[in-house]
């Protein structure tokens, strides 16, 4: 038995651009939920990273819907074949039609749609859609992170001591923090949830390995910062984003307090 689509939930105007990205996020979670639990059909691409049908129309939706709306953007999604045409410009889409798909797959509701515009390499506006939980994180430059209409704050403090960490234990242990005795409390299938629980509060502290990519990042990205929060390399770097190699070194995502602590955490492991 169907059911009709479930209704956006209730959202601060943040500007156009993040309302245009709350509504497509939502109505391609809906897609996806369409075959959620349903044993959609799934392919292997390279580096043995699956891929549904459920990805692929969702991602049909997303490129037909915001290429719609500004067909003066560019376009970066983890489903579509990648093109040079992006590089030449300032603003562009960069979507991850479903992040967290191995999740997907064993219907544990740890997966979402992200999608953010990025202007000259920054995020301006980005949204996580999260179906199974009716929830819609949303961010938009200048004018915070937020959670349905709930404002998001990343904690306070520094210690290391009694902080959550989100991660696997393999970036934890080839990064040297395990010897530290520092060790993950969750590691959620989808990369971009896992900052945005840094972004709630929900986590004091994320690590995310190396080569994640703009579309697992960018909507988080403006979150965290939005939040009050900080992410860069474990190198203390910046990100940025639409370059010709959309993928990045390991990560770290936390309150600028803990941030500090953990560079240099970091640096001495």
């Amino acid at each position: 038995m169907t059911h009709p689509p479930a209704p956006r939930p209730d959202l601060p105007d943040l500007g156009p651009d993040a309302l245009l990205l709350a509504d497509a996020a939502w109505q391609a979670g809906q897609i996806a939920m369409a075959f959620y639990g349903r044993d959609p059909r799934v392919w292997m691409k390279a580096g043995d990273s699956p891929v549904t049908e459920a990805d692929l129309a969702a991602d049909r939706y997303l490129a037909a819907t915001l290429g719609a709306a500004r067909p003066d953007h560019g376009w970066l999604s983890e489903e579509t074949t990648d093109t040079a045409a992006r590089l030449d410009c300032r603003r562009l889409f960069i979507v991850d039609p479903i992040d967290g798909t191995r999740g997907f797959i064993r219907r544990d509701g740890e997966w979402c749609v992200s999608v953010a515009i990025v202007e000259d390499g920054q995020p301006v506006a980005g949204a996580l859609a999260r179906p199974t939980t009716g929830e819609i994180y949303l961010a938009a430059r200048g004018r915070g992170a937020w959670l349905g209409k709930t404002r998001l704050r990343v904690t306070a403090g520094e210690a290391v001591a009694a902080a959550r960490f989100g991660g696997s234990p393999r970036i934890f242990a080839s990064l040297g923090l395990a010897k530290a005795g520092i060790k993950p409390v969750i590691n959620l299938s989808s990369l971009a949830l896992r900052l945005a629980y840094v972004a709630a509060g929900a986590l004091d502290c994320a690590i995310a390995r190396e080569n994640a990519h703009d579309w697992d990042l960018a909507a988080a990205d403006l979150l965290v910062h939005e939040a009050g929060g900080l992410l860069t390399t474990v190198r203390g770097e910046r990100l940025v984003y639409n370059a010709a190699a959309p993928r990045h070194p390991a990560l770290l995502a936390a309150g600028p307090g803990l941030h500090a602590t953990m560079l240099r955490t970091l640096a001495n492991a």
